[in-house]
């Protein structure tokens, strides 16, 4: 059972969205939607080799209490966590009890 002191880290869920410039113009940006509580766990990381280049990547899951907000997240969102950006590749109900919790599943790329 999962309990509000293992909820050690902050995210803020991002949502692409589109406004106005002062030329009143469409312009399409993420913009913050919301910041929960979790706790992440890291999945896997790799480096691959592409065209000469080095890129790595970090898989980890992010667990986050369900709420009517966070039930609306979906791989369209993406997650800012510590100064980073990750991007969204699942989303579903956590296996700790029936809407208790989100796990979110995200991938963090370095780029060289």
């Amino acid at each position: 059972m999962i309990g509000a002191g293992q909820l050690t880290r902050r995210v803020v869920v991002q949502r692409f969205t589109s406004t106005t410039n002062a030329l009143n113009e469409p312009v399409k940006t993420w913009q913050d939607f919301i910041s929960y509580r979790a706790q992440r766990k890291d999945v896997s990381d790799g480096e691959k080799y592409a065209a000469g280049q080095v890129g790595a990547s970090q898989i980890a899951r992010f667990l986050i209490r369900s709420t009517n907000d966070s039930r609306t997240i979906t791989p369209i969102d993406r997650l800012s966590h510590e100064g980073t950006i990750w991007e969204i590749t699942g989303v579903k109900e956590a296996d700790q009890g029936r809407n208790r919790f989100i796990e979110i599943t995200a991938t963090r790329r370095s780029e060289p």
